[in-house]
């Protein structure tokens, strides 16, 4: 997965699949800090049974190093196993919020390119829409670009949720 941009760098896409307990995020967290690796975003949520949390983790550091903190997290107590799906053949999808200023002038062209995004409306006032957009992260860079011509307010992303695909473990 990349990022979008000039300034375009490799963000790996890490699965950890953890005991659903409190304090294992803080843990597998503490690995990522203490090797220089930023984490650039992370899903959690817990897996089918709820005895067990999937973190999904976007994280961008020196690649060389990258299978020293994959052993270094797979060896916490509560971590089952860490796989980088950066290489994988996998279906990734981001959610995003995206907060638009826009009034009456305007309002038409940002509906448009919403439409050709496939988002959402989910709010819309006098001066401002909310659009939600999902698919995969290029997607969504490609419209954040189309809509910079606008004043963007405000913009949340989830970051990248993946699933191997076929028979492929996540």
């Amino acid at each position: 997965m990349k990022t979008g941009g000039a300034n375009s760098r490799e963000i790996h896409a890490l699965s950890v699949y953890v005991a659903n307990k409190p304090g294992v995020l803080a843990r597998v967290a503490q690995v990522f800090s203490r090797r220089g690796f930023n984490i650039e975003s992370l899903v959690v949520s817990p897996a089918m049974d709820g005895t067990f949390s999937r973190m999904t983790i976007g994280v961008s550091g020196e690649s060389e190093v990258l299978d020293q903190l994959i052993r270094k997290v797979s060896k916490l107590v509560d971590v089952l196993h860490c796989t980088d799906h950066t290489y994988d053949d996998t279906v990734t999808k981001e959610m995003a919020l995206i907060k638009l200023a826009v009034g009456s002038e305007d309002r038409a062209e940002a509906l448009q390119i919403s439409e050709h995004f496939g988002c959402k409306t989910v709010d819309l006032t006098e001066n401002s829409m909310i659009l939600m957009a999902t698919g995969d992260p290029e997607k969504l860079d490609a419209l954040v670009g189309m809509l910079s011509k606008f004043r963007m307010i405000e913009l949340v992303n989830t970051g990248a949720v993946i699933m191997s695909r076929g028979e492929g473990e996540t």
